[in-house]
């Protein structure tokens, strides 16, 4: 059982007496659903040793991709993927596009309307001024992956974009851009702002109608940062992190009891690590403002990282490859949970079926359904 999971199983049900009618039903989802991460609510699998036939049961994790204590097998998987279409030679950029302070609240208010326009403009304007001849020339690969928090926790919407030092232009040529620059960043952030603005008009003008002049005015910071990151693995592997869970992990709760929890966070800037002591009803409102809507897509491919170029893209891999003389990228190994060993036998155990609660207690034999003996 996660420390996450202790905390909302011992403030959950006050937080929901409080707040119930705040919260979205995906919040609520969430929450029963990390409460009962592995507990025997999420039920069990069953484990068979190959040699003595011996059986141990371990309790099943939630599969909340908000849960830290689940989803670290497929953000490995992942990593993987992406490692496996990086181009050899190429310098890879790391564009973040940002909201003003004012627009925070309304993006909060409307997740699954602002949060996908914020990604849709944000994707097209990237590609819009890459395409430019000026700039790079073509059609990119770009990768993007949403994220709404500070590293305290506070609500701070903005799209990470991994996007290739080059593109492939018209006629199939491929377009190197400069290795220390991709395209103006003071440029891209005020194209962003004008065409957010009016694809929220044209979109959701029930939206715009709540918003105030003075969100879209120029002298508020719309910052568009953009900066070199080599061959583009390190910045996957920042990412990663954060494609199945949000911004807190298990390890960064250092302490929690009734009337305080104790998180470890680093500093933005200096990268210092920091502690900060939350009262638990202000910890569970920081972590659950970031539960997104059902379904929500929260990371995107586009240019010559979409599906539909993944023939393109390796063909690009190898013509690189021969060119240069190096061979392809390495793919980082996956690493896998620790197999479950038998006592006895000390050997690792296969799978053999997962069981509900009621499933498991008929296995064993305690069912407290049935007759009187």
């Amino acid at each position: 059982m996660g420390k996450l999971g202790d905390i909302f199983r011992t403030h959950g049900s006050e937080y929901r007496r409080r707040f119930d009618d705040r919260m979205s039903s995906d919040q609520l989802k969430t929450m029963h659903a990390i409460e009962m991460c592995h507990t025997p609510e999420a039920g069990s699998a069953l484990w068979r040793c190959p040699d003595c036939g011996g059986g141990h049961f371990t309790y099943q994790g939630c599969g909340n991709r908000h849960c830290p204590s689940c989803g670290r097998t497929s953000a490995a998987k992942w990593l993987q993927k992406q490692c496996a279409l990086l181009l050899p030679g190429v310098t890879y950029h790391l564009v973040t596009f940002t909201v003003s302070e004012q627009l925070r609240r309304h993006i909060r208010s409307h997740p699954r309307e602002l949060l996908d326009q914020l990604m849709r403009t944000a994707s097209s304007t990237l590609l819009d001024l890459s395409s430019n001849p000026k700039w790079v020339g073509g059609v990119p690969g770009v990768t993007a992956v949403l994220h709404t928090w500070t590293r305290q926790g506070e609500y701070h919407p903005h799209v990470h974009f991994i996007v290739t030092g080059g593109a492939l232009d018209e006629k199939g040529i491929w377009c190197s851009s400069h290795p220390k620059f991709l395209v103006p960043v003071h440029a891209l952030s005020k194209v962003f702002r004008t065409r957010l603005r009016d694809d929220i008009k044209e979109n959701y003008p029930e939206l715009l109608a709540l918003m105030k002049p003075s969100v879209w005015q120029w002298k508020k910071k719309w910052v568009v940062h953009s900066k070199p990151v080599g061959s583009g693995e390190h910045a996957y592997r920042y990412l990663a992190r954060y494609v199945y869970q949000v911004f807190l992990s298990e390890r960064a709760i250092l302490q929690h009891d009734d009337k305080c929890i104790t998180v470890r966070y680093r500093e933005s800037g200096s990268n210092k690590p920091r502690t900060m002591r939350l009262e638990p009803m202000e910890f569970l409102r920081r972590f659950l403002q970031h539960v997104l809507p059902s379904r929500f897509c929260k990371v995107r491919h586009y240019g010559l990282h979409h599906s539909s170029k993944r023939k393109t893209i390796k063909l690009l891999q190898a013509a690189m490859s021969i060119a240069a003389g190096c061979d392809l990228p390495e793919i980082p190994e996956c690493k896998l949970p620790e197999p479950i060993t038998c006592p006895k036998c000390k050997v690792a155990m296969k799978f053999e079926k997962r069981y509900t609660k009621r499933q498991r207690l008929r296995f064993e034999g305690c069912d407290p359904r049935g007759p009187p003996s």
